[in-house]
């Protein structure tokens, strides 16, 4: 099957589970080749080519792209996933814990998108997208530093955006609402009631349910895609409903 993404390369980071390993599946079957980065293989398979990267570390990173330009010089779509969570308010939070969550979740899109501009220079639709949150637009309780590196994110996507229109470089994100990943099966885990938290996690989305990891990756390879070469500075929210949904109980 012959799609937009054929023949095309991609860098997806968080490849190993979760969003990032749908995401990786996708443009895998869409005909794109992949560069799976991870700091494990996880599940990914022949989906992509594992490249180990920690991406909350400058010569990890620095590593990873050396292996890519061993096979290419090119470049065309950056899917930043990889990322951490934490659980508690700013009462409970550490410095240790705040310095790991913003420098994973945010520096490490910064990382990992810098090392990819000279490749991505060089494509004719090249474009990078970042996976985002729900909670970087609502107040969700016990997500404090997470919220916050989420924020981060947002804007970071609209500063990357304007900062690489020039060089023909997209940049949008995704704003997932809870999704049914192994970050939160291990949260559901550890809960109390993890039949009962469940349940509340699905019902504060007026869909009803949790949000799908391919569900995302299918809106990550829309603003992906060549065929959106018009569409930058955007975040696309897959969150069913909970951003923009006010619905009588």
């Amino acid at each position: 099957m012959t799609t937009e993404f054929t023949g095309l390369k991609a860098v997806v980071t968080g490849a190993g589970s979760g969003i990032g390993l749908a995401v990786a599946q996708a443009l895998h079957k869409a005909g794109a080749q992949v560069f799976g980065f991870d700091i494990a293989e996880g599940e990914m398979g022949g989906s992509a080519q594992w490249v180990h990267c920690d991406v909350g570390s400058d010569e990890s990173v620095k590593a990873a792209y050396e292996v890519v330009a061993n096979s290419t010089s090119v470049l065309d779509i950056v899917s930043n996933n990889a990322g951490v969570g934490a659980v508690g308010t700013v009462c409970d939070a550490t410095t240790e814990e705040w310095m790991t969550l913003l420098n994973i979740n945010v520096v490490g899109i910064g990382r990992v998108s810098a090392a990819a501009a000279p490749f991505l220079r060089k494509s004719k639709s090249a474009a990078i997208v970042n996976t985002c949150s729900i909670a970087a637009t609502a107040g969700i309780p016990m997500r404090a530093v997470y919220s916050a590196s989420k924020g981060a994110v947002a804007s970071l996507t609209l500063a990357m955006a304007a900062d690489f229109i020039g060089d023909r470089i997209r940049v949008n994100a995704v704003n997932p609402g809870t999704a049914d990943t192994p970050w939160v099966e291990r949260l559901l885990a550890s809960a109390s009631d993890p039949i009962g938290e469940r349940a509340a996690l699905e019902s504060r989305q007026p869909l009803g349910r949790l949000v799908s990891a391919p569900e995302v990756a299918r809106a990550i390879l829309y603003l992906a895609s060549p065929l959106q070469g018009s569409t930058t500075g955007t975040i696309l929210p897959v969150d069913g409903g909970m951003f923009g949904l006010r619905l009588p109980k």
